[in-house]
């Protein structure tokens, strides 16, 4: 991808509260081209952006799934709440912490309609998982999270699968990447995200390597390689 998606991780967390309307808006408001957060189910079915999918109710501790929205702490935004205030011109990645809210979040982006389902990455550590996903469209964007350790099989027989399977693209730690490796998937025709790119020279090592997305808590670092690298 030219430019490569400069995702903000959970919104400009190096300058706001994460995962939050106004780290959303801020990340945009600073030039990234996509978002990233976390995706839940909450007990009457709403899509929520939250990182551990735990609140806090008067001393216990409980998970998002066994409560309603509407006793969810109010700086838990929903994903219909991020479309209506930031749009849809944007790439966004969801980490599917629950299965459930894959669908949920697929629907959602639909009402949401302007391409949104198109510029929607559902992402997974379970590739296997993941590929159970493409029923849901043709058009939403799949991708294995992984590292380079957790590939047995090798990462040629991996590209092949991903390939095999309609998954679109491959996440790893920035220190998992090599050019050989971003080659390799390209053969394929899988694309290669990067998360975990916090410094200069990370950011520029990944972009060098023709990385197709990056994952960055500093969106004005972010911005300023990814810049860079398409001079």
């Amino acid at each position: 991808m030219r430019p490569p998606i400069a995702f903000a991780h959970r919104g400009a967390r190096a300058h706001a509260p994460d995962n939050t309307l106004e780290s959303f808006r801020l990340a945009l408001r600073l030039g990234a081209t996509g978002l990233e957060s976390d995706v839940w189910v909450t007990a009457d079915g709403a899509a929520v952006l939250d990182h551990d999918g735990v609140v806090r109710q008067g001393l216990r501790k409980r998970a998002i799934g066994d409560v309603a929205r509407a006793d969810l702490p109010a700086h838990i935004p929903t994903l219909d709440d991020l479309y209506a205030v930031c749009g849809t011109a944007f790439e966004l990645s969801l980490d599917v912490k629950d299965p459930a809210a894959a669908p949920v979040a697929v629907a959602v982006a639909r009402t949401a309609g302007d391409g949104a389902p198109g510029r929607l990455w559902l992402c997974h550590h379970d590739w296997k998982l993941v590929r159970t996903w493409r029923p849901l469209g043709d058009e939403v964007r799949l991708v294995d999270s992984t590292r380079l350790r957790r590939i047995k099989e090798g990462p040629e027989r991996r590209a092949a699968d991903l390939a095999d399977a309609g998954v679109d693209a491959v996440n790893m730690h920035a220190t998992d990447w090599t050019a050989g490796l971003t080659t390799l998937f390209h053969r394929f025709e899988r694309y290669c995200f990067g998360w975990d790119a916090q410094f200069d020279r990370v950011l520029a090592s990944l972009l060098a390597m023709g990385i197709d997305a990056v994952y960055s808590d500093h969106v004005d670092r972010m911005m300023a390689a990814v810049t860079q690298s398409q001079r």
